[in-house]
């Protein structure tokens, strides 16, 4: 952690590295051969998309910091390869690296729909929104081509279950056809997460995510199609890109986006290691700054995981960015609240063996 790297940057990849996870009993470590290898560009970098059977699809938390306690997850890993992505680690649990390999070999979960048919309508299923694609994102680049997502939304449409999306990518404009109805009907809304306006820090930090005005253009036609929509300026990440906190949100309101939110650089596990990793490849003389100010907003750490401190920070400078973003928040006049959406209207569909339901 203390070395400097002397890693270079693969086109179209956020992490530069295959960080070793946190259960591996051996170390791989580069060295230089005579040929000077250690000098040359890596080579391009392959997607692979394995299907694997998922034995569940609703994932549950109980973490006071979110406003949600249940999620669907299509995919495990993901392209857009952003290199802060504190979903990162989990590829760990698959004997796989958080770095290149999170955002190289990807997991699709091809039962998703099935599984979630069962779990809805079990007799003690008890209907609450249910938030879609937060670990990683339900709309990557592989959904154009597997449409395990669309799936998935069509499902809660059926049920009538409310559903929270979160994104990055305009792709979610695909399903507007099921999105508006539901959002009639008290089903649906979508967060945007912008992260930057600059679109040189855009394509570095999150490399094969759609750009900042695709994002824009998402929240108008979602707005536009009556869907409520919300902007995540997240990560802000101190000496990066926490200047453009109030742009950001500016240009969301501009946009259609009714609630906005912030959250800052998490640094869990191995992303700690990747992190430095990539801003000593791409800022090296910004590097210092940024990891001094994250330790400050941190205890003295780069990471502090524990709940009520792990989303905002402490001290000055996470007193300060909180006050920037209330003063903007009543400026632009988001509402205080996030969307409440409906789960009275949650059924379980007729079908063969379901007389009984005439007489409810």
């Amino acid at each position: 952690m203390n070395e400097k790297s002397t890693a270079l940057p693969i086109r179209g990849r956020g992490a530069v590295s295959n960080v070793p996870n946190r259960f591996e009993r051996f170390r791989v470590t580069a060295f230089d051969d005579g040929w000077g290898s250690l000098d040359e560009p890596a080579p391009r970098l392959e997607t692979t998309v394995t299907p694997r059977l998922a034995r569940s699809i609703l994932s549950t938390n109980d973490s006071p910091d979110i406003s949600f306690n249940r999620s669907i997850n299509p995919y495990q890993g993901c392209e857009h390869g952003c290199v802060y992505c504190f979903a990162r680690p989990s590829h760990s649990f698959l004997d796989l690296s958080p770095g290149l390999d999170f955002e190289s070999r990807i997991f699709s979960k091809p039962n998703a729909a099935e599984l979630l048919r069962r779990a809805l309508s079990r007799p003690g299923y008890r209907c609450e929104t249910v938030a879609l694609g937060v670990n990683t994102d339900a709309y990557q680049p592989v959904e154009r081509r597997l449409g395990i997502t669309r799936s998935i939304l069509e499902l809660l449409a059926e049920f009538r279950h409310p559903v929270v999306i979160v994104t990055k990518s305009n792709m979610v404009l695909r399903d507007v056809d099921l999105l508006g109805p539901m959002a009639r009907d008290g089903l649906a809304a979508v967060f945007v997460s912008v992260t930057t306006l600059d679109r040189k820090l855009a394509r570095r930090m999150e490399p094969r995510a759609p750009t900042p005005e695709r994002r824009l253009d998402a929240l108008r036609g979602l707005a536009e199609a009556g869907v409520p929509t919300g902007v995540m300026a997240s990560p802000m990440i101190p000496g990066l890109n926490d200047c453009e906190l109030e742009s950001i949100l500016e240009a969301a309101a501009n946009a259609g986006a009714r609630s906005a939110t912030y959250l800052l650089l998490r640094l869990p596990h191995e992303l700690k290691q990747l992190f430095v990793e990539w801003l000593e490849t791409h800022y090296p003389l910004k590097a210092a700054k940024v990891l001094k100010q994250i330790r400050a907003l941190r205890g003295g750490l780069l990471n502090d995981s524990r709940f009520g401190r792990r989303m905002r920070g402490v001290g000055p400078y996470a007193d300060l960015l909180r006050r920037r973003f209330d003063i903007a928040r009543r400026r632009l006049g988001f509402d205080l609240e996030r969307f409440r959406l409906d789960p009275s209207r949650f059924r379980v569909p007729g079908g063969a063996g379901d007389q009984g339901r005439l007489f409810e």
